[in-house]
């Protein structure tokens, strides 16, 4: 009889223990490609033509068109410290195996080092043919840019670019939270290698040093710019990994300053991982805030180390330079920043060994920032527009940490830019689970445009919601205030945009 009853428990139980394993969010991946071009910009007046490059991340739509962000930065002329922030659409379709026709544009705003763009909103289509190699492709072809908003920059140009494919897995974002062991996940499609991730808030200082001066010809004295900002790098190995560094100042020279890097690194391990040293090096752009960098271009070697303080995060200390090669622009960093560390979306390490993976929200939002009355140095008060590009990390279901980069594209104010890292909290689900009701408070850099900022440290709370549309695709709105340490800005704004939301695994 005890028999029997144990094969009927065994039976009742199955399906729900296979319904436990089915629980398993599906991974799922999408395609996309990170892509680096140059064009050459004709400038109006004696300016000499001004160099500008673009970095830019893509998703594949569908089998023949893509959509995404980018962010472009001066490199040769007399605009260092020209930046720009745009959305990118556009149709690649293949004519033979490998080579293509890629057609599209990017709309955007920004501006800089005196630069004539007007308000700073701006488009520039394109036309290219390319071939497509085995790991990478390079395409080239007509592009024409014009900052129609009052901007005197406008023309035909030849651009070249390079593309590498860069896919990614993910899941659903309603799975946000959900926690499964090694042993379930590992009869999953999540039984693949994990992908190593770093993510750090920084406080930067430069030591300006050696000639060089300000945009009238001054030299300086010693004068350190101190910054804010943010770095992502991803690993490709153990040791080697890639980074993208964003900075803004907020202290020591008058509001604007800001610089953008991309580079590599390798990192050392010791005291059982718990210590690190990270040698980089970087090439990018920066400038504004009345620096001189001549065209923008700049170089960044680093040494930093780092001491492991809680499980997945450290506290490190930086110590580089920040430099044009020909040291017209010279200074000494030294800084200091909170490095997170993350595995995920895979199971298999051969550095760590998993017992647990959990679900993290990840959420990107494109949107279109009004401020109202935004006051200026010099200039009449106005409306100020920008585009903006925010970040959120899901620290739990309510809770998260974001950033947030902001440029001008309407209203007399193309050069100002922002910085942004702050707190979020949001509610679970309304409505239907569609309604989700949040507040965060930003603080960080910006400056540029005339708009009065002071030395650039502003803060910027808001309070607003979300509206779901379909799984990836949120409508989200808020209002807030803006107001500037040290300068008039002292502004309310609202905001309107669409919100990708996904969840990644983490390993623990």
């Amino acid at each position: 009889m005890k028999k029997y009853i144990l094969l009927f428990f065994i039976a009742f139980i199955s399906p729900f223990l296979n319904a436990q394993e089915e629980v398993v969010p599906e991974m799922k991946t999408q395609k996309g490609f990170s892509k680096l071009d140059f064009l050459s910009l004709d400038l109006p007046a004696n300016d000499p033509n001004m160099g500008f490059t673009g970095i830019h991340y893509n998703l594949m739509i569908n089998d023949w068109s893509y959509a995404g962000l980018g962010i472009y930065g001066a490199v040769s002329g007399n605009k260092g410290g020209f930046f720009t922030l745009g959305i990118n659409a556009g149709i690649k379709k293949y004519i033979t195996e490998d080579l293509y026709l890629d057609t599209g544009f990017h709309f955007g705003g920004g501006g800089g080092a005196s630069a004539p763009d007007g308000g700073g909103a701006f488009i520039l289509p394109h036309f290219n043919l390319g071939y497509n190699f085995k790991n990478f492709s390079i395409n080239s072809g007509w592009s024409y840019a014009n900052f129609f908003d009052d901007g005197d920059i406008k023309g035909h140009q030849l651009n070249v670019g390079l593309e590498i494919p860069l896919d990614y897995s993910y899941s659903n974002y309603e799975n946000l939270e959900s926690k499964f062991d090694y042993n379930n996940l590992k009869t999953s499609k999540w039984n693949v290698p994990s992908k190593k991730t770093s993510m750090m808030f920084h406080v930067n200082n430069l030591k300006i040093k050696g000639r060089t001066q300000n945009s009238s010809g001054v030299k300086y004295s010693g004068e350190t710019i101190r910054l804010a900002g943010f770095e992502l790098a991803s690993y490709l190995s153990k040791n080697w990994f890639a980074f993208l560094k964003l900075d803004g100042a907020f202290d020591g020279i008058k509001a604007g300053y800001m610089d953008v890097f991309l580079g590599g690194g390798y990192q050392f391990y010791f005291n059982k991982n718990r210590t690190n040293i990270a040698t980089k090096f970087g090439l990018g752009a920066g400038g504004g805030g009345g620096v001189d960098t001549k065209g923008g271009f700049l170089i960044y070697p680093d040494i930093s180390i780092e001491q492991q303080i809680f499980k997945d995060i450290y506290l490190s200390v930086n110590k580089g330079f920040v430099m044009s090669p020909d040291s017209h622009f010279y200074t000494s960093s030294f800084g200091v920043g909170l490095k997170y560390y993350l595995e995920r979306n895979g199971i298999i390490s051969n550095e760590k060994s998993f017992s647990t993976g959990i679900f993290k929200g990840l959420e990107v939002i494109t949107k279109h920032d009004l401020y109202f009355n935004a006051k200026r140095d010099t200039n009449p008060t106005e409306n100020l527009h920008q585009i903006s590009l925010q970040v959120n990390l899901g620290l739990n279901k309510n809770l998260y940490v974001a950033g947030q980069t902001s440029f001008a594209n309407f209203g007399n104010a193309g050069a100002y830019a922002e910085g942004i890292v702050g707190i979020g909290i949001k509610t679970n689900s309304l409505l239907n689970n569609k309604l989700t009701l949040f507040a965060q408070g930003l603080g960080g850099a910006a400056g540029g445009g005339g708009i009065s900022t002071g030395e650039g440290l502003i803060v910027k709370p808001s309070t607003g919601f979300s509206y779901q549309l379909n799984k990836t695709l949120s409508f989200r709105t808020a209002a807030g205030y803006v107001k500037a340490k040290g300068g008039n800005l002292s502004s309310t704004f609202l905001n309107f945009g669409i919100k990708y939301n996904l969840s990644i695994l983490k390993m623990n």
